[in-house]
């Protein structure tokens, strides 16, 4: 049997359709309309705007052009993230740019991984069933496999024919979803005086791979398998630590150890295609769950090897006023660290930010512009955080159905932390035990911990449950918190992050 890993996830198309033309020959140019230019893509569209819209109405005009899940506007370096505000008020005047990070839902991106190493790419439509798939593996593998002998696996369960790609992404809550693809090995047995051999031919692409077991006649038990060697390893994966004295958490430990594990056996990293900065998709030992997400210092928003091809800040300044490009992975360290637990000795914090560790890293996958060697200049220095499963975002649903206390739970972790980049895409819905409760799950602390608190936003601000009190325990947590106590926690932590 040969085995193959498909991985699907989101993409951002090179080439894109528009319905219509941003063009400045359209229509009357009024006395306070502008000409601006949108970059996306590789491409730069002009665009002609007023200077009174509000970059809610610049978005929906976009949005007539482009079919788009959502929208992220940079200009200067700085994300245009207050719909309510317009265009003037960030300073966008006649001839500026506009860089324009978004991601098309209606397509996936499709990587077919083989067991010998092979790698195909091919993009397929979400309104597409799995008897397309099979089509295309096909056509890419030129006679990897026939189509009558695929058998597509994702979670145990063999998918239909006529199963849609977009029912597959919704029913796992994933933003990358693993399949298999298995082909039937050929079994051949011939005669050798008094004994005989078995031979399995598993044929991956045009590689050959016969894996030899020889039996002998009354002693069927104790086949002689001869095992592929598994590559020498090429990658790193280890704590980074300051504070050589303090000893790791258990649960941080084994978060680092089960992601090495995956990267052992050869699962390779899979870069998201969700945010503006390089986040990486760690599997564990069987490469069919995620354990963890790795994000590099380096390729954060503006950052010198950003893989979103987002302008570099020229002044250190992040796309958040008051943070800094090159640390958010520690943001995000520092946002596990103080959501401290409510009840002593829990592992979980009170709003339930997933463990989080600074570690150094490197792989051929990251994001590496000149090129990947196994040296030291290509150790990378990143979060990683463990990776929780969910039924997908706040944005997929709609705010009255999350119960007031995990609402709350978020809101005086922001607040604490004075998060200048909450929204709905970054809470999690999880189910949580047999009777389905909802937990939200909060992540992407990289602009928490803003030197000033100009850029501070919070969706949950605009749901219900924000006008519902806190209640007792909520209180009794607040009055619980200590500032010096928790900046003394992070002064001795394992990083030395007051400092």
């Amino acid at each position: 049997m040969s085995v193959a890993s498909v991985a699907l996830s989101p993409v951002l198309e090179e080439s894109l359709n528009f319905r219509g033309k941003f063009s400045h020959q359209h229509g009357p140019h009024l006395s306070n309309s502008i000409l601006i230019y949108l970059s996306v893509a590789g491409s730069v569209i002009p665009m002609r705007i007023m200077e009174s819209d509000s970059i809610a109405s610049v978005k929906l005009k976009i949005q007539t052009w482009f079919f788009v899940r959502k929208q992220k506007l940079v200009f200067d370096g700085r994300e245009l993230a207050r719909n309510n505000l317009r265009v003037r008020d960030y300073g966008v005047a006649d001839g500026n740019v506009l860089h324009l990070v978004l991601w098309l839902s209606d397509l996936q991106a499709i990587t077919v991984r083989t067991a010998c190493g092979k790698e195909f790419e091919f993009h397929v439509e979400r309104s597409r069933n799995v008897g397309y798939v099979k089509q295309q593996i096909v056509k890419k593998g030129q006679g990897f496999v026939n189509l009558e002998d695929q058998e597509l696996v994702c979670d145990g369960e063999e998918l239909e024919d006529q199963r849609l790609v977009h029912d597959i992404r919704r029913k796992n809550g994933e933003a990358v979803i693993h399949l298999l693809v298995c082909k039937s090995a050929k079994v051949r047995v011939k005669s050798v005086d008094k004994h005989f051999e078995v031979l399995i031919d598993a044929s991956d692409l045009n590689e050959h791979a016969s894996a030899v077991g020889e039996y002998q006649s009354g002693d069927l038990s104790k086949p002689n398998i001869r095992e592929s060697r598994p590559p020498p390893k090429d990658f790193l994966l280890e704590p980074f630590i300051v504070t050589r004295d303090v000893e790791l958490p258990f649960v941080l430990k084994g978060l680092i150890e089960s992601t090495f594990q995956g990267l052992d056996r050869g699962n390779e990293p899979i870069r998201s295609s969700e945010g503006s900065g390089g986040a990486y998709l760690m599997r564990d030992f069987s490469g069919l769950e995620y354990v963890s997400v790795f994000k590099p210092i380096d390729e954060e928003p503006m950052a010198v090897n950003n893989p979103q091809g987002l302008p570099l800040s020229l002044d250190g300044q992040g796309m958040k006023k008051g943070t800094r490009v090159g640390e958010g992975a520690l943001r995000e360290v520092a946002a596990y660290i103080l959501d401290h637990p409510a009840v002593q000795n829990s592992e979980k914090g009170f709003a339930g930010v997933p463990p989080t560790v600074m570690v150094k890293c490197m792989h051929r996958e990251f994001n590496y512009p000149e090129g990947y060697e196994y040296t030291n200049k290509n150790c990378k220095i990143g979060s990683l955080q463990m990776f929780i499963k969910n039924i997908g975002s706040c944005e997929d649903m709609g705010p009255r159905a999350f119960p007031v206390d995990e609402v709350h739970k978020i809101s005086v972790l922001d607040i604490r932390l004075a998060n200048a980049d909450r929204h709905a895409g970054n809470i999690l819905i999880s189910r949580d035990g047999e009777d389905g409760r909802i937990e939200l799950i909060p992540i992407d602390h990289g602009y928490c911990l803003p030197e000033n608190f100009e850029d501070c936003t919070f969706e949950w601000l605009y749901w219900p449950q924000a006008q519902r009190p806190y209640s007792p325990e909520t209180v009794d947590y607040i009055k619980s918190l200590d500032a010096r106590t928790r900046h003394s926690t992070l002064e001795v932590s394992w990083l030395g992050l007051a400092n």
